[in-house]
C-alpha cells in the first residue's frame, strides 16, 4: 500500500482530553488526516495554545484540526470514540452528523456495554473493537499529561477477518509514536481487558485504596484474586476465556506489594465525580447472573459505587 493511500483516510476523533487528545495527537505528529471534534472552550484552547501534551515519551506541542458540534459533515473514513463510558449517548449524538454511508467506528470506551449500543445505532458492520491502554489526564490548562509509559492502541473488525480500512488504519498507526497492534480476535481482547479492569476497578473502590495497600491487608491478596476468578468466570461463561498468559500478566499487576495503581473509577470517587460504576461492575455483576456465575464480590462493590453515586446525585 503506497503512502498515498494511507493517508488518504480522513479521521475525526471526539474529544481532545487524555484518550483522544494523546493518541489523536501522535497520529497528527506523522501528518494523518486528523481532526478533534471538540466543545467550544477546547476548541479556544486548541486556536491558543495548539493541542501540548507531557509524555515521557516525548512532548507535542502543535496546531491540529478542530471542529465543534455545528460544523460536523460526513466526510470522514474512520470516527474514534474516546470519551467516558456515561458520556456515550452524548458521544451519539455528536458524531452521527460525522458517520456517513462508508465510516466505521472505533470505539475506546471500557467495558462492553457500548458496543452494543453503538452497533444498534449505526449497524454491527460499522462497529469495530478497540482497547486503548493509556494512563492520561487533562488539566484545567488544557495540557494532556501521560502518567506512565504505556501507550497502547489495539483494534481490529469484530466479525471477520482483518479488513482493507484496518490495515490502512494499522499503517497510520505504525508511524506514530504509540504502542499499535491490529487484532485478530479483538473481542477475545475487548473481554480480557474488560476482566482485569473490572477486578481493578471493584477492588480499588472497594477498598478506597491502591493496589498496594490491598496487599498490605490481611487477606488483601485473596480478596483480588477472588474477584479476578470471579469475572473470570464470567467471561468464560460468556465465550471468550481469558488466555493463560494474560491472566498471569493480571495477577502480577493485582498483587504487586509496592504498587500505586488504581483505577481510574476511584480517582473519579475521590474528586466526588460521576463514575463508570454501571457500564463496568455493573454490567460485569448483570452478566454473571445470566449465566448463573455467583459473584458475592462483584455483588459487594457494585452495591458499594450505587451507594456513592446516591450520595454525589443528592447532594
Amino acid at each position: 500500500m503506497s503512502a498515498a493511500v494511507e493517508m488518504a483516510m480522513k479521521i475525526l476523533v471526539l474529544g481532545a482530553g487524555g484518550t483522544g487528545g494523546y493518541f489523536g495527537g501522535r497520529l497528527a505528529e506523522t501528518g494523518a488526516d486528523v481532526t478533534f471534534l471538540v466543545r467550544p472552550r477546547r476548541a479556544q484552547q486548541l486556536v491558543e495554545h495548539g493541542l501540548v501534551v507531557k509524555s515521557p515519551h516525548g512532548d507535542i506541542k502543535r496546531p491540529v484540526a478542530a471542529v465543534t458540534g455545528e460544523c460536523v459533515k460526513p466526510i470522514y473514513d474512520l470516527v474514534i470514540i474516546a470519551c467516558k463510558a456515561y458520556d456515550l449517548d452524548g458521544a451519539i449524538a455528536a458524531i452521527a452528523p460525522a458517520v456517513g454511508r462508508h465510516a466505521a467506528v472505533l470505539p475506546t470506551l471500557n467495558g462492553l456495554r457500548h458496543v452494543d449500543v453503538l452497533a444498534a445505532r449505526f449497524g454491527p458492520e460499522r462497529v469495530l473493537g478497540g482497547v486503548a491502554q493509556i494512563a492520561a489526564t487533562l488539566t484545567p490548562e488544557g495540557e494532556i499529561h501521560h502518567l506512565n509509559r504505556v501507550h497502547s492502541l489495539i483494534f481490529g473488525e469484530r466479525s471477520g477477518p482483518p479488513s482493507p480500512r484496518c490495515e490502512e488504519f494499522a499503517a497510520i498507526c505504525a508511524r506514530a509514536r504509540f504502542d499499535s497492534r491490529l487484532s485478530d480476535d479483538i473481542n477475545l481482547e475487548l473481554w480480557e481487558k474488560f476482566v482485569f479492569l473490572a477486578t481493578l476497578a471493584g477492588m480499588t473502590c472497594l477498598m478506597r485504596a491502591g493496589v498496594g495497600r490491598i496487599m498490605k491487608a490481611a487477606d488483601g491478596e485473596a480478596l483480588m484474586l477472588e474477584m479476578l476468578e470471579e469475572c473470570r468466570q464470567v467471561a468464560t461463561a460468556s465465550g471468550h476465556t481469558p488466555r493463560a498468559e494474560v491472566l498471569a500478566r493480571c495477577r502480577a499487576l493485582l498483587t504487586e506489594h509496592d504498587s500505586a495503581f488504581t483505577a481510574s473509577m476511584l480517582r473519579d470517587i475521590e474528586r466526588g465525580g460521576p463514575i463508570e460504576g454501571d457500564h463496568i461492575i455493573g454490567d460485569m455483576l448483570a452478566r454473571a447472573r445470566g449465566h448463573g456465575v455467583t459473584a458475592p464480590l462483584l455483588r459487594t462493590a457494585y452495591c458499594h459505587l450505587q451507594a456513592y453515586e446516591a450520595g454525589r446525585t443528592a447532594g
